[in-house]
């Protein structure tokens, strides 16, 4: 009875162990979590693992986590957490002072030297995934680099650029032999260029948004571009005090207000306005990002789109000495805490998102953050005209902080400037005075 007893219990077990043996491998998946912004788009992209049909930001960030999630063969589950871009750092700060940390973080690496201290350094963690440092473009090395360490792995570098409807150019006599747009190359240019748009087709030359949350960094992106443009910085004498009355800083605030006296630049209008507005043909220029390229180029296919009849993506001109232009980066950041397992499925994840890193760039129009991906990446359409950013773009260094909160101040001022009628000096004066007490809040 006792044997009989024994061999009835060791079958039951046996047999529980094979029941539960599934429940078991699927429990021993090893989750990280993923914070990101980029929008949600599981209407377009829930399920998609096609790479090469994804379109935009989030549609190729979507794509990728699923692929990932669907083929790796480390048993690694990729949790996206999706946080909108505007409230994205405010989270991330409530998130850290409550242990609440992600796995993996996206950050700017103009927020970088913020946020330096609460994460990994990444040398060591990038040479285990097997990702290789030396093909870090210039720009994107530089980003990510702070007191010789390296903090992030850079996903892209992004810049400023104005996106032309060729035909408005076109009547206003602003092509030349081969059909290309003619860029200003003085303020005084750039004014009697607005002035031919505006006789030759009733609309402004430049379409920006200037009203709605966030729109402030477009205003602040654009003069940074034309104050790089004459070799300065707001911080000519140290990162303790900024300077927004040197004779560059002046220049360039009387560039745009300029053009808001020349009735040159849209205003009041927020995103959405300003995008549609210039699919719509509201204007010859729009004010935006390289992220946009491919948003235009698929206006231009519409035979009923006012882009129809010719676009054509530029580095946001040079007025004043030398060609240079604002960027930023989208990296990827380990926060401080993170346990061995998750640490070391985040290097699996992160050396995938490496090998995809030209479908970002294809798909969510920036320029790769791989020097080796250059050539490939400038045979995409309009591409060839800003291939070569990441050799003259520049930002401010990672010891200016509160880099986030000086763009929008600046931008703020400069949309008083194009909104209110503010004039350069006044703006400059209220600029001097919030810069203070941005620093003092550091």
């Amino acid at each position: 009875m006792l044997k009989r007893t024994f061999l009835g219990l060791a079958g039951g077990l046996l047999a529980s162990v094979a029941l539960c043996a599934p429940q078991a491998w699927a429990q021993a998946k090893t989750e990280i979590t993923f914070a990101r912004f980029f929008g949600a788009c599981e209407g377009d992209y829930g399920t998609s693992q096609d790479v090469a049909k994804a379109r935009g930001e989030c549609g190729v960030m979507t794509t990728l986590t699923n692929l990932f999630n669907a083929t790796n063969k480390d048993n690694i589950l990729v949790k996206p957490q999706i946080i909108e871009w505007g409230p994205y750092y405010q989270q991330f700060n409530a998130r850290m002072a409550a242990h609440d940390i992600p796995t993996i973080a996206v950050m700017h690496s103009a927020q970088l030297g913020d946020y330096v201290r609460y994460v990994e350094p990444m040398d060591d963690a990038l040479k285990e995934a097997g990702i290789d440092t030396a093909d870090f473009t210039p720009n994107a090395r530089a980003a990510v680099t702070v007191g010789g360490k390296i903090y992030a792995m850079p996903w892209d570098t992004h810049s400023w650029l104005w996106h032309i409807n060729l035909g408005m150019f076109k009547k206003a006599g602003l092509l030349d032999a081969g059909g290309q747009p003619i860029l200003p190359k003085t303020v005084d240019e750039m004014i009697a260029q607005a002035k031919a748009v505006r006789e030759k087709t009733g609309k402004p030359y430049i379409v920006m948004a200037t009203s709605g949350p966030g729109d402030a960094a477009n205003s602040g992106r654009s003069y940074y571009s034309w104050m790089y443009d004459q070799n300065a910085t707001i911080f000519p004498n140290g990162f303790e005090k900024a300077d927004f009355k040197t004779p560059e800083s002046l220049a360039t605030l009387k560039a745009f207000e300029a053009l808001a006296k020349a009735d040159a630049i849209t205003k009041g209008l927020d995103s959405g306005g300003g995008l549609g507005g210039f699919l719509n043909g509201a204007g010859a220029i729009y004010l935006t990002g390289t992220w946009r390229i491919d948003d235009m180029l698929a206006a231009e296919a519409k035979p009923d789109s006012p882009l129809h009849e010719g676009y054509a993506a530029r580095v946001f001109p040079n007025l004043f000495k030398t060609q240079s232009v604002w960027t930023d980066n989208h990296t990827w950041v380990l926060p401080k805490g993170t346990p061995a397992p998750q640490h070391k499925a985040a290097l699996v994840f992160l050396k995938f998102l490496w090998d995809h890193n030209f479908d970002w760039a294809r798909g969510g129009g920036h320029l790769p953050a791989r020097q080796s991906l250059m050539a490939e990446y400038a045979k995409l359409p309009q591409r060839q005209y800003v291939v070569d950013i990441p050799t003259f773009g520049k930002a401010l260094p990672h010891e200016a902080r509160r880099q986030f909160g000086f763009q929008n101040m600046i931008g703020e001022e400069v949309v008083n400037i194009i909104n209110s009628g503010k004039t350069a000096e006044q703006a400059a004066d209220a600029m001097q005075e919030r810069s203070v007490a941005l620093l003092r809040g550091r």
